[in-house]
């Protein structure tokens, strides 16, 4: 590992030209990535190992990172995701009883390039008035790089308008986790980026969780009978995924109960005929106000997105792609985003936001318990109607 000490420099170049100069921090060389932030204050190797954040740098506005280091039990995947890292003042000293190893050596074995020293809030704010951009990390020899070679390169990276990342970040083959407790049945995780943490709040409620590839088809998920059907959150542009979009359209029309989260969310406004727009710089961190419309509750939440649904939030309206009714189940409070969908007339909800939230804050938890009730009682209303037909031969 590079000691924090030998200071190498590197710099942050964003799309519109804007430079600051900093430190080295994690690996060495250039990244390139859309430029964004984050507000929490506490939970950093979750949100480096969150599979949302693929193709992203990801600038914390918590002034001091890596004083707990990391550890093998907090991952929320197999490995770093973030295009690259961008810190205020890293910590020198790891001061956590849990923590196995510094930050900076988890960025470095990864290969994840960084940078440290540089006035973040600065940054924040620029990307708050121009937006979410294009940008690149330049470190150790490529630091040296001429500027306008740098500003070339970053200006010719994609955008993230427009890209599907699902193939990247998804298992290539099934894996399940068995259920925890009296057994619902089989569900069907669509693997769009999953966190560990949902698969485990999932089996604690009894579902026996089959994580299945990006690229399954409707028949591959129906072989394994299931109860319901769940989409992930993950990265990328939801105007990019008419695959998952159709797949899920089947799931709705085949009666399935279906839950979605963030990634999950954008993908059944589509399916249910409803726009998707990206948003300015996006929610990003463990401090976002919704306002859960059914119970009137304000819930501080867990947010990682950089597009949003297009759909009025204070009506009932007719699904374009002939679902039925459909209202916006939750609001963002700092901008009035669409931060959740229900259907009602067929058994389908999603939030835009993280309820697992394993860096915290946990109120929207519940959602979990509401999806397993919503699935318990269309068991029940088809175990019900079954023997009606039965009766009535």
């Amino acid at each position: 590992m590079t000691s924090l000490l030998d200071r190498d420099p590197a710099v942050l170049v964003l799309e519109d030209g804007t430079r600051f100069a900093g430190y080295a921090y994690g690996a060495r060389g250039t990244t390139l990535g859309e430029v964004v932030f984050s507000t929490g204050m506490t939970g950093y190797q979750e949100t480096l190992t969150d599979p949302s954040y693929a193709g992203q740098i990801v600038l914390q506005t918590a002034p001091h990172i890596g004083n707990t280091g990391v550890n093998t039990e907090d991952p929320e995947s197999r490995r770093i995701w973030v295009s690259g890292y961008i810190v205020r003042d890293p910590s020198r000293v790891v001061s956590n009883w849990r923590a196995e190893e510094p930050l900076d050596a988890a960025l470095e074995r990864d290969g994840v390039v960084g940078i440290s020293g540089i006035d973040t809030r600065a940054v924040t704010r620029h990307i708050r008035s121009a937006g979410s951009m294009r940008g690149g990390v330049f470190s150790g020899e490529a630091a040296g790089l001429a500027a306008d070679e740098q500003l070339r390169l970053v200006t010719e990276a994609p955008a993230m308008a427009g890209r599907n990342l699902s193939a990247e970040v998804s298992v290539d083959v099934a894996a399940v986790t068995p259920a925890q407790g009296d057994r619902i049945g089989s569900l069907a995780v669509i693997d769009l980026g999953i966190k560990q943490a949902t698969v485990e709040n999932l089996a604690r409620r009894g579902f026996e969780v089959h994580v299945l590839p990006q690229s399954t088809t409707f028949e591959e998920l129906k072989a394994i009978d299931p109860v319901a059907v769940f989409y992930s959150n993950g990265p990328g542009d939801p105007a990019a995924s008419d695959a998952h979009v159709a797949l899920l359209q089947s799931v709705l029309r085949d009666g399935l109960p279906f839950f979605g989260i963030c990634f999950g969310n954008q993908l059944l406004g589509r399916a249910l005929g409803l726009g998707t727009y990206k948003l300015p710089f996006g929610h990003r961190g463990i401090n976002q106000p919704v306002r859960d419309k059914l119970t009137g509750r304000v819930e501080i939440t867990a947010h990682n997105h950089g597009f949003a649904v297009d759909a009025p939030i204070d009506e009932v309206f007719e699904s374009p792609a002939g679902f039925g009714r459909v209202e916006v189940s939750h609001v963002g409070l700092n901008d009035d985003v669409v931060e959740g969908l229900r259907a009602l007339d067929i058994p389908a909800f999603s939030v835009q936001y993280h309820p697992e939230a394993a860096g915290g804050p946990h109120d929207a938890n519940y959602l979990f318990d509401r999806f397993v009730d919503m699935v318990r009682d269309t068991i029940s209303a088809r175990s019900a109607r079954s023997t009606s037909e039965e009766d009535n031969a």
